[in-house]
């Protein structure tokens, strides 16, 4: 919900899909998933078709607390963050339906996951997620990290979805 002059506007409810519009930054995908910095890892939607395919940003800082940094080499960003920067865009597809408002989803697995370069530092990560099966409460996406149109990361994810806990 959007707060009027001098308030703090309240991110943790969660508006209608109506209300989205592209691109999503930040602040509208914190109303769609209760990740928050510094474990949101998605700066913006550009994309996205319900129940087909939805594609973000990650904008690559050399601030990040989680860069492996090795003597010799250029810092890079880990590819379990980058799995999960995946999972982020995709779980953003599924809990941005209507019918989905109320639920958390569940990374339960990924399959032949390829990490193929290193994303480093002042580099702007696209990533799509494609709906490969959906049920009500099961699916799985195909996820492709992209730098440059050069793809760094691929694979298939798996998630369920659950109620929220309160």
């Amino acid at each position: 919900m959007r707060g009027t002059e001098g308030e703090t506007p309240d991110y943790t409810e969660r508006s209608p899909m109506e209300s989205l519009s592209l691109p999503l930054d930040y602040s509208a995908i914190e109303r769609i998933i209760p990740h928050r910095y510094p474990f949101l890892l998605v700066d913006r939607i550009t994309e996205l078709e319900p129940d087909k395919r939805i594609v973000g940003i990650k904008n690559v800082s050399l601030n990040e607390r989680y860069l492996s940094r090795q003597p010799g080499s250029a810092p890079a960003l880990p590819p379990t963050i980058l799995t999960e920067a995946v999972a982020q865009v995709g779980a953003i597809l599924i809990l941005s339906k209507p019918e989905n408002r109320e639920k958390l989803i569940f990374f339960m697995g990924i399959d032949r996951v390829r990490y193929r370069h290193p994303v480093h530092p002042g580099d702007v990560v696209e990533i799509e997620a494609r709906v490969k099966r959906l049920r009500s409460r099961m699916g799985q996406l195909e996820g492709v990290a992209r730098v440059e149109g050069r793809i760094v990361v691929d694979g298939t994810m798996t998630f369920a979805l659950g109620p929220v806990q309160s």
